[in-house]
C-alpha cells in the first residue's frame, strides 16, 4: 500500500524548448508558484535559433516547446516534416507601430518610411497591421501570408523596408516608424510612442504550448497544458508586462 502511495505522489519532470525571456519566465513563474501541487517540475531548454525547439520535440530531447503561434507551427510542420500538436495558447506578444517621432497615425506624412520584418510570419503580419490602421489595404482572396504585392492601395505613399527581424528595432532612428514587437522595443530600452497595436482578438499569433503528436495527452503535458492557462498565470502577465503582452485566455 505504501508503495503505491509512494508512486502516486512521485513528482514528474517535463523538459520545455523556449527562445526567449519571457516564456522562461513564465515557466519560472509556474514551476514555483502552481507546479508543487501538481507534483510537476518544469526544466526549461534553452535554444538560440527557432529551429532547434522543434527538432528536439521531433528526437526526443524535450517534451514539449513554448515558443511559437499556429502560422509559425504551421510552417514548421512543412519545412521540418515533423508532426506537431498546440495545445493552449496563452499570451500575444503585441506587435505594433512605433515612432520617436510621431505620436499618431495621423501624423504619418506622405512618402513616410516604415520598417517590418522580412520573415514570411512577421511580414504577413506587419502588412496586416498596417492595413488594420488604415495605411494599406490589403488585395481581395488573398492567400495565408501576404506580401507587398498583395497591397491593393497604399494612400500615403508608404516606403515600405524589409529587413530581418533582429534589425527592426535599430532602424528606429533612420525611418518615420517601425513595426516591432512591443517587448522587443522594451528590451532594447527604448521608449518610443506606439501608435496602434494589435489587440487580444489577434489570437492567431498568440504563443501556445506544443508538443509531438502522439505525446499530447500524457499527464506531465496536459498538467503543465492546465497550470498555463491559470488566473495566476494571467496576473502575472498583466503584471510584470503591462500590456506589452496580453493572455488569451
Amino acid at each position: 500500500m505504501s508503495g503505491t502511495v509512494a508512486k502516486t505522489e512521485q513528482e514528474e519532470i517535463i523538459k520545455v524548448g523556449v527562445t526567449g525571456i519571457v516564456s522562461e519566465d513564465i515557466l519560472k513563474f509556474i514551476n514555483t508558484n502552481l507546479a508543487p501541487q501538481e507534483k510537476l517540475k518544469i526544466e526549461v531548454v534553452k535554444f538560440n535559433d527557432w529551429i532547434q525547439p522543434n527538432t528536439a520535440l521531433r528526437d526526443k530531447v524535450i517534451d514539449a516547446n513554448f515558443f511559437q503561434h499556429q502560422p509559425f507551427m504551421n510552417n514548421a510542420v512543412k519545412e521540418l516534416k515533423i508532426n506537431l500538436v498546440p495545445l493552449n495558447t496563452v499570451y500575444l506578444n503585441t506587435l505594433g507601430l512605433f515612432s520617436k517621432n510621431l505620436k499618431s497615425v495621423n501624423e504619418i506624412p506622405q512618402n513616410a518610411t516604415v520598417t517590418i520584418a522580412n520573415d514570411v510570419i512577421n511580414n504577413d503580419r506587419g502588412l496586416r497591421l498596417l492595413a488594420a490602421n488604415g495605411l494599406i489595404k490589403l488585395k481581395d482572396n488573398i492567400g495565408e501570408f501576404v506580401t507587398q504585392r498583395d497591397i491593393a492601395a497604399n494612400p500615403k505613399n508608404l516606403k515600405i523596408k524589409e529587413v530581418e527581424g533582429v534589425q527592426v528595432v535599430r532602424a528606429i532612428n533612420d525611418v518615420d516608424f517601425i513595426v516591432s514587437s512591443a517587448q522587443t522595443v522594451a528590451l532594447a530600452g527604448i521608449e518610443p510612442n506606439s501608435m496602434g497595436s494589435e489587440t487580444a482578438k489577434d489570437k492567431k499569433y498568440a504563443l501556445a504550448l506544443v508538443t509531438l503528436q502522439g505525446r499530447e495527452n500524457e499527464q506531465k503535458i496536459q498538467k503543465l497544458n492546465k497550470l498555463l492557462v491559470h488566473s495566476q498565470v494571467k496576473n502575472f502577465i498583466n503584471k510584470e508586462y503591462k500590456g506589452r503582452l496580453i493572455p488569451v485566455f
